[in-house]
């Protein structure tokens, strides 16, 4: 069947931009075709440097011919509802027909041209593109991210003929800006042309392409001078976005900037140059030299651009090294004093005030964890401090870091170095957690503060908003307890946010959910008032595997099945109390099911009390033999009142030793 081609062709697009503009386009096009009643077989949107276009596969001609049938209003109904009817359905009343008492319109409609539908399709998308930032150029009204210079679109190999404020489909598109000695425009009538045509006039398409062509050129750069790339998928993500044609070029850069800290070096040539930096694999460290990604194959093999982006990255380094010396000058004390006059929240008051909340829980935590209370509240006291330094004010992402490197730089100790450098890990997913005890209590106490802070001044996360990366900081805090083993109660820390430990709760579930653990396990141990997330996650962990047996699935129906009854009967009246008893003549179910529940609480109880829950999951286990036997050969609600009353309370001991591992009736199932 038919394809259609469609490419938008602008000035540069940023990087930033293209895939979202990609997925939009795809999206945009599939609601418009589906509306037409088109379902294509295939739909790709590609987005690069500057172009957008879009494959559809499939398509028919023109649509099929539709009738319709609308109900109108009844007979005799007012005037007004049938002048109205007709308007809607544009016929006249002799041509309706009466069914029942109720008028009825037939509407025939004809098929469209597919070509027809396309244009009006593309007209849409284009004055409804949703950018994050548009513009209007010239004298027209037309909005784009960039000045939109042509419009490629052909269905079944022929133009689909239309013009968008001046600009005219076509079937002609444009390669790369410098490269080619001929003409840049070349002509398209199918995707397999046009991709070819790109190719001949040095431009891919495929973003996967362009970045592979940069990972693969710059490794075998540095290969050939026994170097390795340090690879940066987010680097590779943008500069694959600028270039066209990405050509990687290895340049060379003076060896004593090598003396200022790496991050500071690398930080430098990403964020101010796009570059790659290198290292050498014998040492790890980094190397004397960057990896340029240019958008020209040059005659000289790109020479004269390594030594021309060779000198921008010299003065780049040259201001580093001038905010490293400038900072070593001034220290931590003056920094200090400048946090006075920094905001941290207008209902927060300054940074230094805030310093100063960290430094007291760093104190509070310092004992439970293990860490020296004087060199972790000299610690807490210092990680703010290099926001006010030279380096930070040009770099902020290297907060923290360089205020480790300084501590160093000024011959602190290296414990309380290490506790400013990493307080505020983990920043991410795939970012590491503290793992020694000053470093622990400093990162605990920064994220506690704001945890604790924000929720005081009512400034939680809602739906997906979380301007102050509550979220994170909170999944922060479980990683740096779960992957430590700290055994720290939360409501320690939140008495006068309550809601903050299910705020944490909340956070657990998505951390364990995560890890494939069940979001309704975590309710139900939260239930039982915990908050030492360790137990709790061990509880989890041994839960999930007692449910995923026979035995624990079984005994989980059982147990749901005694708290339906339970819950039937306390409808009723009170629940007898205390203890089921041994009757006389009591079925042989109910004497095994009684004993089995006095055999396991004490088994249970004293595995929690050691927070074996293995253990107590498997005491647990034994009850499900004798729970499905009782519920199968036991009436609970015997005529006789004494043995009703005692096989209630025999339920109830089945439930409460049950719950006391957790709270089965929030477990689906």
């Amino acid at each position: 069947m038919p394809q259609l081609l469609l490419e938008l062709f602008s000035e540069e697009i940023p990087a930033r931009m293209q895939a979202q503009a990609a997925k939009d386009l795809e999206r945009m096009a599939r609601e418009r075709l589906a509306a037409a009643g088109f379902l294509p077989e295939g739909l790709t949107a590609i987005a690069g440097p500057r172009r957008l276009t879009l494959v559809a596969e499939g398509l028919p001609i023109a649509q099929p011919e539709r009738h319709e049938e609308l109900k109108g209003p009844k007979v005799g109904a007012p005037p007004q509802a049938m002048e109205g009817f007709l308007r809607k359905a544009g016929l006249t009343q002799d041509q309706l027909t009466e069914r029942d008492g109720v008028y009825y319109a037939h509407i025939h409609k004809a098929g469209r041209q597919t070509t027809e539908i396309v244009a009006e399709m593309v007209e849409e998308i284009v004055r409804g593109f949703p950018w994050p930032k548009s513009m209007t150029w010239g004298y027209g009204k037309l909005r784009w991210v960039r000045p939109l210079k042509r419009i490629l679109c052909v269905f079944d190999r022929e133009i689909v003929p239309f013009s968008i404020d001046g600009i005219e489909s076509s079937d002609l598109s444009e390669g790369h800006r410098f490269m080619g000695s001929g003409e840049r425009v070349f002509r398209a009538r199918d995707f397999d042309e046009y991709r070819q045509g790109l190719l001949a006039h040095h431009a891919v398409l495929d973003p996967e392409e362009r970045k592979s062509r940069i990972l693969e050129g710059a490794k075998t750069l540095c290969f050939a001078r026994n170097l390795e790339l340090v690879e940066d998928q987010g680097l590779l993500e943008e500069v694959a976005g600028l270039a066209e044609w990405p050509t990687p070029i290895l340049g060379d850069m003076d060896p004593a900037f090598l003396a200022l800290p790496p991050e500071v070096i690398r930080t430098s040539m990403r964020t101010h140059q796009k570059y790659f930096a290198v290292r050498d694999p014998a040492t790890g460290k980094l190397a004397p030299h960057f990896l340029v990604v240019a958008n020209i194959q040059a005659p000289d093999g790109g020479a004269e651009i390594a030594r021309g982006n060779a000198k921008v990255l010299s003065s780049r380094l040259s201001d580093a090294r001038f905010f490293w010396d400038e900072d070593v000058k001034v220290g931590f004390d003056a920094w200090l004093k400048k946090l006075d006059g920094v905001t941290f929240h207008a209902k927060l008051g300054a940074m230094a005030e805030r310093v100063e909340r960290i430094v007291a829980l760093a104190r509070e935590i310092a004992p439970l964890v293990g860490a020296d209370v004087e060199k972790t509240a000299q610690a807490a006291r210092l990680a703010k401090a290099d926001l006010t330094s030279e380096m930070v004010g040009e770099f902020p992402e290297l907060q923290g870091i360089m205020g480790g490197y300084y501590a160093r730089e000024f011959k602190l100790d290296g414990e309380i170095a290490d506790a400013v450098r990493d307080h505020y890990k983990p920043q991410g997913p795939g970012d590491s957690v503290p793992t020694a005890p000053v470093s622990i209590a400093v990162a605990l106490a920064d994220k506690l503060d704001t945890l604790v802070g924000f929720f005081a001044i009512d400034e939680k996360p809602t739906g997906s908003k979380d301007p102050f990366a509550l979220r994170r900081a909170a999944l922060g805090v479980i990683r740096i307890i779960t992957e430590n083993g700290l055994r720290l109660p939360l409501s320690g820390f939140a008495t006068k946010t309550p809601d903050l430990v299910a705020f944490f709760a909340d956070r657990l579930k998505v951390a364990l959910r995560d890890q494939g653990k069940r979001h309704d396990l975590v309710d139900a141990v939260f239930a039982l008032g915990d908050d030492d997330l360790v137990r709790i996650v061990s509880r989890v962990e041994a839960l999930d595997a007692f449910l995923k047996t026979d035995d624990g699935a079984n005994l989980l129906a059982g147990y749901k099945r005694a708290a339906n009854i339970l819950k039937a009967e306390e409808k009723k009246g009170a629940l007898p109390q205390g203890d089921a008893t041994s009757l006389a003549g009591a079925p042989a179910e109910e004497s095994a099911l009684l004993a089995a529940v006095e055999r396991a609480r004490p088994v249970v109880d004293s595995a929690l009390s050691s927070e074996d829950f293995a253990a107590a999951m498997q005491a647990l286990a034994q009850l499900r033999a004798p729970v499905d036997a009782f519920f199968e050969k036991v009436l609970v609600n015997d005529t006789d009142v004494a043995v009703r009353d005692n096989r209630l309370r025999l339920l109830s001991q089945v439930k409460t030793t049950t719950e006391k591992v957790a709270d089965f009736s929030l477990i689906a199932g």
